[in-house]
């Protein structure tokens, strides 16, 4: 049996193109073996920019999750890393540099890097150095290349960025940065952003980082840039209640989980709304400003995070998860609301009623008008599958 994890890895890595690129040449890669209690993450930088650079990182990335996922030796798996690259047509060489970080759920961290940017180590708001091993490998075709591994027991507030080169020798040439802005530096500026920033998530630090990278550019990346971050944190927790219970016997017990639960509340659906509000005596308000031009509007249910319609909503929220990329904006809809709560939070208890609602039963209603499981359905595959978020359903 798994362990329950320790904390909630909150995971986000940033990118931007190498300028006239419409492919990035650096790839990222996350996955959550479940039935291990493991999460790994991969990101590889590909030689040169554009689709070629993003073939090779590509093939690194997905072989270097795989081996991890395998428990494979690093030096075995770095070996068949490289030699597996098509060589370039032109240069004669295949390379492709990776960041591999593997976190078990009770906190144990390995580190492997091969080429990238040492990656910074922050407990708290100050760098943590976990005691590097130098490994060298020595078969013949790889002979002289290193690979650098850590391992450690992370804790709470520990954070770990890592980075492609186009972040640390961003501002190449510049009068500022005539040699890039560089390793030591660029420490300065992540230690500066914590401690002004203390628990601020994963993804605004990536983007921080990465604008500044762009910044000393002039807005025009000369490398492909990545920067991302891995935040061990005490986990958000939010409740997702759509649809009233099966039996209205059990409302009452149906509101009560809700009141009980220890979190921010979201409750799509107007009749499960009316009736919570009604067992719980509660403040009930029906919305009039939309802010969506396809869904009902907001209303207000006292104590609760956000009121929504239920099917339609739910509906888009699942279109958004499944479109959603890292410079996705989202706008001020029910639905847009509801994603934004969603990607905040990383432990999501989903309560969902199993009552029909006689108005989906109405032929002349649009086809896209889904079960309500089924919407249910997708949208916890993509929070678990696409944000790794920590998901678990129960219906009523």
């Amino acid at each position: 049996m798994v362990p329950e994890s320790k904390f909630f890895l909150d995971i986000f890595c940033q990118q931007n193109n190498h300028v006239g690129e419409i492919i990035c040449g650096d790839v990222f890669l996350s996955m959550r073996v479940k039935e291990e209690g493991r999460t790994i993450v991969v990101l590889s930088d590909g030689m040169g920019s554009g689709v070629k650079a993003n073939v090779l990182a590509t093939l690194s990335a997905s072989m270097a999750v795989n081996f991890t996922i395998e428990h494979r030796e690093v030096t075995r798996t770095a070996e068949i890393i490289m030699n597996t690259l098509p060589v370039c047509s032109v240069r004669k060489m295949s390379y492709s540099t990776f960041t591999i970080i593997d976190v078990e759920d009770n906190g144990i961290t390995t580190i492997v890097e091969y080429d990238n940017p040492p990656c910074l180590i922050m407990r708290g708001e100050t760098p943590f150095d976990p005691g590097w091993e130098d490994i060298e490998l020595d078969s013949e075709k790889n002979k002289g290349k290193r690979i650098h591994k850590c391992q450690f027991q992370a804790q709470k507030e520990d954070r770990v960025f890592f980075w492609t080169d186009g972040i640390v020798q961003s501002g190449m040439g510049s009068r500022a940065f005539p040699f890039g802005w560089g390793r030591s530096e660029l420490e300065g500026y992540v230690v500066k952003i914590v401690k002004y920033a203390p628990y601020a998530s994963s993804t605004k630090l990536a983007r921080k980082v990465l604008n500044m990278a762009s910044l000393h550019d002039g807005g025009k990346p000369k490398d492909d840039s990545s920067c991302g971050v891995i935040y061990f944190r005490e986990p958000r927790k939010l409740l997702l209640v759509s649809g009233p219970p099966f039996e209205e016997i059990n409302d009452l017990d149906f509101s009560l989980k809700v009141q009980r639960f220890k979190g921010k509340k979201i409750i799509a659906g107007g009749t499960t709304a009316e009736i919570i509000a009604r067992e719980l005596a509660l403040k009930f308000d029906a919305g009039m400003d939309s802010s969506d031009p396809d869904l009902p509007p907001v209303s207000y249910v006292e104590g609760i995070n956000l009121v929504t319609e239920g099917i339609l909503t739910l509906g888009k929220v699942s279109n958004i998860l499944e479109n959603y990329h890292s410079d996705y904006r989202l706008s001020n809809g029910p639905a847009d609301q509801i994603v934004k709560l969603l990607l905040e939070s990383d432990k999501i208890h989903i309560l969902n009623g199993t009552r029909i609602n006689i108005a989906h039963q109405d032929p002349s209603l649009p086809v896209e008008l889904e079960i309500r499981r089924t919407v249910i359905k997708r949208i916890v595959k993509f929070l678990e599958q696409k944000f790794l978020k920590e998901v678990d359903v129960e219906y009523m």
